[in-house]
């Protein structure tokens, strides 16, 4: 909005009528998408850090607090009760944010605005289920897979009719696969491809989230990365230089990637251990599809796997324990366990880790991910 009332509006109408005067000048900065992104970081920043502490207020006065697993770590327990849903702090910073600092002319800032609140429209009913039945049980899981595969289906349809997407897959350290259409499979089958994206991310990202601070802080990093990568896809010099694929529409993302950011590290401050509030399926659910839909939009599908690798490790731990069970219930009658309790980190958790060490570990990985994600981009 602020790009199109201060720049568009403000700054060309004088320049055309004054010439380009100091004051004329310092409008002239709002077209740049750096200045944008840094504005809108520190925005949405600074939205969740003021209001977060009347949110939780908010959140104690409804009474929605967390349940916990009875199966789930003995430590555990004592977070009962604690605030939950305070995702609506981190979406509503962001969404408030892009939409002030964004070219708001750009179809892909309104694909990953929809599709954010979409997914955390999704986590609000998951999180709301779970009050409402005072269990950790919400929402059906085959009706969390529907809804996110709607989503899927509708980003798939804007692209097909309103954009000139291509239908390539980009393979990091193959330069070829980015700049010619030797993967290219069409748009048909690429649906699936969208879908599969969109439902590993948000339900990564999900499943990260069972310690304080830990989902967070990796979001944090990971969206820090895909700044980088957005920034770089949409600047002709960068992608020309890096060789990839150039899409100038891409540019604008990098404003919403920034408030994400921002928006995160705000959060933070209430989430770090011991957590005043818990971020929920409407924050989990919303930050992973929102990765999912920024990996798609800028071509770098698989560079997710990197990005958000502590979120990939997760996942993958609940699905080789939940396979060797099966196989080995199904071979011996008795199912084993690879790991003492998944996700991943309830499994150093069983080993003895403190919480908060879990966490800094956890980051620390997450950081170098981080960096070997972008430096495939010289690997190429």
């Amino acid at each position: 909005m602020l790009y199109h009332l201060l720049y568009e509006w403000l700054y060309l109408s004088l320049n055309a009528q004054s010439g380009e005067s100091y004051f004329v000048k310092i409008l002239n900065v709002f077209q740049y998408v750096t200045f944008r992104t840094a504005y809108a970081s520190i925005t949405s920043l600074l939205i969740s850090l003021l209001s977060g502490k009347y949110v939780i207020r908010y959140l104690r006065r409804l009474n929605v607090g967390q349940q916990i697993r009875e199966e789930g770590p003995k430590s555990h327990q004592a977070k009962k009760d604690t605030p939950t849903m305070g995702g609506v702090l981190i979406i509503g910073a962001v969404l408030i944010s892009t939409l002030l600092w964004a070219r708001l002319n750009s179809l892909y800032v309104w694909i990953i605005v929809i599709a954010t609140t979409l997914f955390a429209l999704i986590g609000f009913l998951d999180d709301y289920a779970k009050v409402a039945k005072k269990q950790s049980l919400g929402l059906q899981g085959r009706w969390k897979l529907a809804a996110q595969c709607g989503i899927a289906v509708g980003v798939w349809v804007i692209l097909m009719l309103y954009s000139d997407y291509t239908w390539n897959i980009s393979l990091p350290f193959f330069k070829a696969t980015a700049l010619t259409n030797i993967t290219n499979i069409g748009p048909i089958l690429y649906l699936p491809f969208i879908i599969l994206v969109l439902q590993f991310t948000s339900n990564a990202v999900n499943l990260t989230d069972g310690l304080d601070g830990l989902a967070i802080s990796i979001t944090v990093v990971a969206m820090s990365a895909l700044t980088a990568f957005t920034y770089i896809t949409g600047d002709a010099r960068f992608a020309g230089y890096l060789g990839l694929e150039h899409r100038p529409e891409v540019a604008e993302l990098t404003v919403f990637c920034g408030a994400m950011t921002g928006a995160s590290l705000g959060f933070l401050w209430y989430n770090a251990p011991p957590a005043d509030v818990f971020m929920g399926d409407v924050g989990s659910l919303a930050i992973g599809g929102a990765i999912g839909t920024i990996g798609i939009l800028t071509k770098q599908e698989f560079i997710l796997l990197l990005v958000g690798g502590v979120f990939v490790l997760e996942a993958l731990s609940v699905m080789l324990q939940v396979t060797f069970f099966k196989i080995t219930k199904h071979n011996t009658g008795t199912g084993r366990r690879l790991f003492n309790m998944t996700p991943l980190h309830h499994h150093f958790e069983m080993e003895g880790w403190k919480e908060s060490k879990i966490v800094f570990r956890f980051l620390i990985i997450a950081i170098l991910f981080a960096l070997l994600s972008i430096s495939t981009l010289k690997l190429r």
